[in-house]
């Protein structure tokens, strides 16, 4: 299946691009937004990160043309920081994190992400790593799974879904996907089996998360990465669901806010500290109509851009 690059105008658009800056892709994926990007540079740069090396790979073809404006890292962005410092750069003029799974690796079966092909558990984006969702399913105690399905999924039903999991792992190891899905099922009230939408999907988003750390990556590159821009750089991240959305929405008005005064003493605004940063949209831009008609995929896709104005 096609890979289809979600918000790919809008983000360009707003990453507000100077032809020989220094440009951040934290999600590499397939290389859909970093061939914008660099079709865009002169004498810039673009450093490209993942830390699936499949995509790294595969991306090379569709950047092809380009690859002496690209820096290729085989790493988690949460590292952003100290690579980059490795690579000699202080500061940036612009970064995009586009937080999706990417369509392969939803669409490849054999990678254990989706809900819609047997395969074995496994959902690790960096296959060099040890902790899967094979290992959390079969190892983590009763209390750790509703933990992870409740805080990651959202899941109502976490308590019926792990006792079920425990259940079922001891007379043998729950091995693929399918295993997965039948056990979710057949915890789950007939009223929610019948409902639109698979049953497996929030407990399947939850152990993603929790195999690839996705919100602490989220937490802690994105603030070394704000820290980065140079003055008139932009922030650009495209979330697909409400927990990452919420983090990414409460780290740009924390740095966007201006100091809290006191309202009953006059200050001329010259006087009150101004923040660092400004919210470039304060509603996050969503998918247009004709994009939503091509890819199902965009419709829970949101975007927030967030620019550095003072050095």
């Amino acid at each position: 299946m096609k890979h289809y690059s979600v918000l790919l105008n809008e983000t360009i658009e707003s990453l507000n691009i100077d032809p020989n800056g220094i440009y951040v892709d934290g999600t590499l994926g397939r290389g859909g937004h970093s061939l914008k990007i660099v079709e865009k540079l002169k004498d810039g740069k673009l450093i490209a990160f993942d830390r699936d090396a499949t995509a790294l790979e595969e991306s090379k073809e569709v950047l092809k043309d380009y690859l002496d404006k690209i820096i290729f890292v085989h790493d988690n962005f949460i590292n952003l920081k100290h690579d980059l410092n490795e690579l000699g750069i202080a500061k940036i003029d612009g970064l995009i994190l586009d937080l999706g799974v990417s369509s392969p690796q939803f669409d490849e079966g054999e990678r254990g992400f989706s809900y819609r092909f047997d395969a074995k558990l496994d959902m690790r984006m960096d296959q060099s790593q040890s902790l899967s969702a094979y290992t959390i399913v079969n190892t983590y105690s009763y209390e750790d799974l509703v933990t992870v399905l409740s805080r990651y999924g959202e899941e109502p039903f976490a308590k019926q879904i792990a006792r079920n999991i425990e259940k079922s792992r001891n007379h043998k190891p729950i091995e693929t996907t399918f295993e997965l899905v039948d056990i979710i099922k057949s915890s789950l009230p007939s009223k929610v089996l019948n409902k639109k939408g698979h049953p497996a999907k929030k407990t399947f988003q939850a152990l993603r998360i929790e195999v690839n750390q996705e919100l602490d990556s989220l937490k802690n590159g994105l603030k070394d990465a704000i820290q980065m821009l140079k003055k008139n750089g932009r922030c650009c991240v495209i979330t697909f669901q409400s927990l990452e959305d919420r983090i990414v929405k409460e780290c740009f008005m924390e740095v966007s806010k201006e100091d809290d005064t006191d309202p009953r003493i006059p200050l001329l605004p010259s006087q009150i500290k101004q923040p660092d940063y400004r919210r470039v949209n304060r509603k996050p831009i969503l998918a247009s109509q004709k994009e939503l008609e091509e890819n199902n995929r965009s419709h829970s896709a949101k975007l927030r851009v967030l620019e550095r104005i003072k050095d």
